[in-house]
């Protein structure tokens, strides 16, 4: 585990990624959400039921810093929602896929958490359909490296900044730019890789992570590796301005 810390003053090197053609095929992408619909129908717990590291790290400074509100985007089959709200955490548990979200509402019956957790079957490219300043924190596990275009992620980035209340964590991990994976299979766009299972991966550098946090401060960037592969992850914690 390495951890970068950064100041708010970072720059991003010359943003021409932002420029890229994007004439892609679309229908390619669109199609990915009937993939992960397939993936969960497969497996109700197809990345296990322990939490993720990052929803470990990510509880420790919630609780450090007495947030109790918070937003999880991309929750998949909720092992991280769950972990949070065991952990006394307030949650609202986003996901795109319909079967996600009913596994996780089944999940939070069978463990009788559903007074700590609200789920919403969203596409993260529309509106989040909260007030400004609802939530103490948003946290995403690898959202940021699903196939969404640099113009969306910014668009993202922002809608969370909006809902945040002043001074609110936005937590995410993404794969990046030294994972064994980068550049292998099939060349989607920008930095959009479609490896072996037919998952799209966004590889995200240290430069785009720094263009996406605008409006924020970079509290820490940290380093680490999940799974066989491994696969080699951001954990990125930022602050609203």
């Amino acid at each position: 585990m390495h951890i970068i810390r950064e100041n708010k003053d970072v720059t991003s090197e010359d943003d021409k990624w932002i420029q890229e053609d994007l004439s892609m095929n679309k229908e390619i992408l669109k199609e990915q959400r009937g993939h992960w619909e397939n993936v969960f129908s497969n497996n109700c717990s197809k990345f296990g039921e322990k939490p993720s590291e990052s929803a470990v790290w990510a509880a420790e400074l919630f609780k450090e810093e007495g947030r109790k509100k918070i937003l999880e985007l991309g929750a998949g089959q909720g092992r991280d929602t769950l972990f949070f709200a065991r952990n006394g955490f307030e949650v609202c548990s986003l996901d795109y896929s319909e079967k996600g979200i009913r596994t996780i509402e089944q999940k939070i019956r069978d463990n009788e958490l559903s007074e700590h957790v609200k789920t919403l079957c969203h596409d993260v490219r529309k509106n989040l359909p909260y007030e400004d300043g609802t939530f103490d924190a948003c946290y995403s596990h690898m959202l940021y490296c699903m196939p969404l275009t640099i113009a969306e992620l910014e668009y993202i980035s922002r809608e969370i900044r909006r809902v945040l209340s002043p001074g609110g964590l936005n937590i995410f991990t993404t794969r990046h730019t030294e994972d064994p994976k980068y550049k292998t299979g099939t060349h989607r766009c920008e930095d959009m890789w479609e490896i072996e299972g037919g998952f799209i991966v966004h590889f995200l550098s240290k430069e785009k992570i720094s263009h996406l946090s605008e409006g924020y401060d970079i509290i820490c960037i940290r380093e680490f590796d999940e799974g066989s592969l491994p696969k080699k992850l951001f954990m990125v914690t930022l602050r609203k301005k």
